[in-house]
């Protein structure tokens, strides 16, 4: 059985470079995924990728850019903690396309939104598990 934690810790850093990306992509949904060691459950390797769609509304990794994150995440022993992406035009909460593509049971899948953001800011952002299409909102404490 699956036990995770239900509050995401992670460094103001790692959170900024979410923004940032989240912010340079936009229009379109920005992607990625934050590292860390294999059973540690602690986020430290920012690995930005390219929304493969282009798309305001949808994102999609890149099947050969996977293909070697995960090799890499293998070589150095990780996994990835935090799934994210960004959403343009709503809220920081997964959608129904999201939900069905979330694969990765031990990741916290973190959104951001851009919507009101023109830019700038504010960004909404928010972090869930997303277990058999079960989605939970958790806690996000930002740490140095």
């Amino acid at each position: 059985m699956l036990i995770l934690s239900t509050m995401l810790t992670i460094t103001q850093s790692l959170y900024d470079q979410i923004v940032s990306h989240a912010r340079a992509d936009h229009p379109d949904e920005a992607c990625g995924v934050v590292a860390g060691p294999v059973g540690e459950g602690r986020p430290e390797r920012f690995i930005p990728m390219l929304n493969a769609a282009r798309s305001p509304t949808f994102y999609e990794f890149d099947s050969a850019d996977l293909l070697k994150l995960y090799r890499d995440m293998d070589d150095r022993d990780e996994e990835p903690v935090i799934v994210y992406h960004s959403h343009t035009a709503t809220e920081a909460y997964p959608s129904r396309t999201d939900i069905t593509y979330a694969n990765e049971p031990g990741a916290h899948y973190v959104l951001v939104s851009t919507a009101d953001a023109d830019g700038a800011g504010p960004f909404q952002f928010r972090s869930y598990r997303i277990i058999d299409g079960e989605v939970t909102e958790e806690e996000i404490k930002i740490v140095q």
